[in-house]
């Protein structure tokens, strides 16, 4: 009897095949007290396996195939920073000394302080970075108890086969590489997870958060993974396997015609010229950007620097790494974000706040003004990135013509400070704001006044204008890109940007999801930022789109006030 799961869709496309189930070994954590003689030997116990796990993490991140996504690399990377982090290598040994507990005992707990902070985090990216810590802390109790820490995957012969678990790390994902499995579904993951990142790398057909799939899903089953419309069928019977074997053959087609056009120019079909830019988190993240066609960087979140030691990173250090970007993409636009923490990205050298909610609190360029040492560093960096390239600077939340104005004095003072040393920089760098709020929405033809462009954050958009977390299961159904207030909303910030003359760009999900590529074009999006592996499915809808004859659709959508009609009005523009 057929069984439909519902998730959260990755990666796209269509994958038919036979479940094959992963499991990992359940660590029991066990609790005693030590003698004082005990305890030297059990911090050696602990140190042991942070060593271990360490040497098996490397083996790992040294055995990555050549064709692998570069995610793949980045996220073992975090995953090795996160186990030399103290707050696993070292606190644990100090409970130990403190308490007189087995090292299982003492990570146990370090893991439950950790992932209680984790949860108070409302930024989706870093909040689940909660599992890469309990990935990690899984390593270190199989460590301690002598097992193998690497996972092995089940040894598959069979070229159709789709993996079910309830979870996968980036180690198991270097073994996946190895594997002729061609989609996977998990119990657990959401849309900005590493299992989720390197899925759309892969442009594999995967289904996440599904919640119970290794319970319900019998080894050997037969299964179909429907990526884009999240869902996975189990046991299917041979009208519903007949239909996903058009859609599976329709969906191989069009990833063929994807290739076709890797070095076409992105125009419609009316000849408006488009620009297709990737976001990135890390320098050499630019490699997949210009594989897949892009001609710029319109994200590069340098908070990522910020967020991997337990220190501020040098000047020296963002130097290198703006440097890196700006010269691997030879002379085309990088537009870097200034270090955007706070609400919910906590870098361990900041002090705890206890700011009833972070997310209207210090945050974004709120917490560099408060913060002058730290941006005046960043922007001393980025001035001298800026000889090597065409680097542009976009500031994140802005809410205040105020903000733009003192970022402006930072900017200048830092741009005298450079010339008295006789460094070289660009002197005309821009400067951009990030609308991510609804008042700087409301007021973006006063911020255009100081401001040589803007670029859109819908994510955050979206949920401040909505009042909505995506990630609360109880409200997350609430989210929704295709709001009449969100799309008059975007009207609004694309309208006025284009009627003074300055660029904008749009860099959150929406740029990269091709079901509303027509609806951005129509409200005059020329430029868009997304993942570099969303790149050739967006260019594809715009060489097949006419954007003249989209406008009476799109005044209609921007004249409702109905969700319903909206979305029905957006279905006819794909149509």
């Amino acid at each position: 009897m057929s069984l439909t799961l519902h998730g959260i869709g990755i990666g796209g496309g269509i994958a038919i095949g036979h479940a094959h189930l992963m499991s990992h070994t359940d660590i029991e954590i066990a609790q005693y007290l030590l003698d004082d003689a005990q305890v030297p030997a059990e911090l050696t116990r602990f140190d042991d396996a942070i060593r271990v796990t360490r040497k098996e993490l490397e083996m790992l991140w040294g055995s990555i195939p050549e064709n692998a996504p570069t995610e793949l690399g980045a996220f073992l990377s975090l995953h090795l920073m996160l186990l030399n982090d103290h707050t696993l290598s070292k606190e644990p040994r100090e409970l130990i000394e403190t308490q007189r507990c087995n090292a299982e005992w003492a990570l146990k707990q370090q893991l439950d302080t950790l992932l209680a902070q984790f949860d108070e985090i409302e930024e989706e990216y870093l909040r689940e970075r909660r599992s890469d810590v309990i990935q990690v802390a899984e390593r270190i109790f199989k460590a301690l108890a002598g097992h193998d820490p690497v996972a092995h995957l089940p040894a598959s012969q069979a070229r159709d086969s789709i993996l079910v678990a309830h979870d996968l790390s980036p180690a198991d994902m270097v073994l996946f590489k190895d594997t002729s499995y061609v989609a996977f579904v998990t119990d657990v993951g959401g849309p900005t997870s590493h299992t989720a990142i390197l899925a759309r790398s892969l442009d594999l057909p995967s289904v996440l958060a599904l919640k119970h799939a290794r319970g319900l899903i019998r080894e050997g089953e037969m299964v179909i993974v429907d990526g884009v419309n999240g869902f996975v069928i189990v046991d299917p019977d041979e009208l519903i396997l007949t239909e996903y074997r058009t859609r599976q053959h329709e969906w191989l087609q069009k990833q063929s015609a994807l290739q076709d056009i890797r070095e076409s120019r992105p125009v419609t079909r009316d000849g408006i010229e488009v620009e297709l830019f990737a976001n990135i988190e890390l320098p050499e993240d630019t490699t997949l950007a210009l594989a897949n066609g892009a001609t710029g960087i319109g994200l590069f979140r340098s908070e990522f620097l910020f967020l991997k030691e337990e220190e501020l990173p040098s000047e020296e250090e963002q130097f290198e790494a703006y440097k890196a970007v700006a010269q691997n993409m030879a002379g085309m636009p990088v537009i870097i974000r200034t270090v955007d923490l706070g609400k919910d990205k906590i870098a361990t050298w900041q002090e705890d706040t206890d700011a009833p909610n972070p997310a209207l609190g210090l945050t974004g360029i709120r917490l560099c003004m408060a913060e002058p040492s730290m941006f005046r560093t960043q922007l001393h960096a980025l001035l001298r990135a800026s000889a090597f390239g065409k680097i542009k600077l976009l500031i994140p939340m802005i809410s205040t013509i105020a903000e733009v104005r003192q970022t402006r004095r930072h900017l200048e003072e830092v741009k005298a400070q450079l010339r008295a040393e006789g460094i070289a920089f660009d002197s005309d760098i821009e400067l951009g704001g990030m609308i991510e709020v609804p008042a700087a929405a409301l007021t973006v033809r006063g911020l255009l006044k100081h401001l040589d462009f803007i670029s859109i954050g819908t994510n955050d958009l979206i949920q401040y204008s909505l009042a909505v977390d995506r990630n609360d299961d109880t409200v997350s159904h609430l989210y929704d890109p295709l709001h009449p207030a969100v799309v008059k909303l975007l009207s609004l910030i694309i309208d006025t940007a284009n009627a003074v003359g300055k660029p904008v760009s749009m860099c959150g999900e929406m740029a990269g999801d091709p079901a509303l590529t027509r609806l951005l074009l129509g409200l005059g999006l020329r430029r868009f930022s997304m993942l570099p592996a969303q790149l050739l499915k967006v260019k594809q809808q715009v060489l097949g789109t006419d954007v003249a004859t989209l406008t009476p659709l799109i005044e209609a959508m921007c004249d409702t006030s109905d969700s319903d009609e909206l979305r029905a009005l957006a279905v006819q523009l794909d149509a």
